[in-house]
């Protein structure tokens, strides 16, 4: 199956385009006080190593907006700069090199002080987020209208003052804080306008609620060919919403980061210690450089031998355990036996062998 993905403009974010055809980006946002470059710098590193292509900063005073030259001159993510409240605080923050504001129409929505910040950012050619909130969408003037017809309505109107500027580099985000008003809310704007998209939802929770809400709402849009960046919203530090993020995009085919590890759940018949041997692997595949691969590669990893072998013949590398030892197979072949405890150094040596057979071919 092929996701047919929806037609929406291109924006550049720093040195990310998003929209059109472009892959689905990955973003999240710092959260440590801005103002505090060196913890800020460290965490958007941090970001960067895990996978994220784009990074939101909440800027709260005119010394967060100040430290932003100082943080973009440490780190190679685009910065987004988080305005609130004060508009000025936008001017100020793309006078320090923001390469994408993101406005609140919740807060910041008087006609004047809008056309100053868009004129700001045709003068400095960065892209406006528009970023609603289910939270602080102001009252439309729908009677009884639903949450997610709140949100369309209040962007929709923000848009179209903005375009009024002669303003069209924009990014669009409806966010709610449960899975069906963020779905109808996206669905909605998606037959809106053709402006690229930013998925997420909001206060979504702890890690494991939030990555379920997260994957249950953007899953079902991105298979609908709605998004065109992402953000797995979590009360957790900001790289486990990274890793969300691209188990997200791994397992809809939209993107690959590295070697896809195939598991089977264990159960009574599994007679080694399963997950001690994909935990292990998992740790070291994380410091594999994904670019040497020219194809998704899979690693299938079986406890028994009901759906073992044929899960490991499938895979491109793959091991069926039986008791106290496993069949190592190479593209369905099989090629020797081997021990619960050489698994994982084996099963690396095979995924090196296949890399340098890549770039051989290259």
């Amino acid at each position: 199956m092929d996701i047919v993905r929806r037609k929406s403009r291109v924006v550049k974010i720093g040195d990310i385009l998003v929209g059109g055809s472009n892959p689905v980006a990955i973003q999240s946002m710092t959260k440590t006080r801005t103002a505090d470059v060196e913890n800020t710098v460290i965490q958007i590193n941090q970001l960067r190593d895990a996978g994220c292509q784009i990074v939101r900063l909440a800027i709260n005073d005119f010394n967060d907006a100040a430290a932003l030259k100082r943080i973009k001159s440490k780190v190679k993510l685009p910065l987004v700069a988080d305005i609130h409240f004060d508009w000025r605080l936008a001017i100020a923050a793309i006078e320090n090199g923001a390469d994408k504001i993101r406005l609140n129409p919740g807060n910041i929505d008087k006609r004047e002080q809008v056309r100053s910040v868009v004129l700001a950012l045709k003068a400095a050619r960065i892209p406006l987020r528009i970023g609603l909130n289910s939270g602080s969408v102001k009252n439309t003037g729908l009677k009884k209208s639903s949450m997610s017809d709140k949100l369309v309505s209040a962007c929709m109107g923000y848009v179209k003052m903005v375009e009024g500027f002669k303003f069209n580099n924009i990014v669009i985000s409806l966010k709610a804080n449960n899975v069906l008003d963020t779905l109808d809310a996206y669905r909605k704007i998606s037959k809106a306008c053709s402006y690229p998209l930013h998925l997420g939802l909001t206060a979504t929770g702890s890690v494991y609620n939030g990555i379920i809400k997260s994957s249950v709402a953007l899953g079902a849009l991105l298979l609908e060919g709605i998004g065109d960046t992402i953000r797995v919203s979590l009360t957790e530090g900001p790289t486990e919403e990274v890793r969300a993020a691209k188990c997200i995009l791994e397992s809809l085919a939209l993107r690959s980061f590295g070697p896809q590890v195939i598991s089977c759940p264990t159960c009574g018949r599994c007679k080694v210690n399963l997950v001690g041997i994909v935990k292990e692997l998992e740790s070291k595949l994380s410091a594999i450089d994904y670019k040497l691969f020219p194809r998704p590669v899979k690693l299938a990893i079986m406890g028994c031998v009901v759906n073992g072998p044929g899960e490991a013949k499938e895979a491109d590398i793959g091991v069926a355990f039986g008791r106290n030892e496993g069949v190592l197979f190479r593209h369905g072949k099989i090629i020797r036996k081997i021990t619960p405890g050489d698994c994982v150094r084996i099963l690396l040596r095979e995924l090196k062998t296949k890399e340098k057979t890549w770039l051989i071919k290259r």
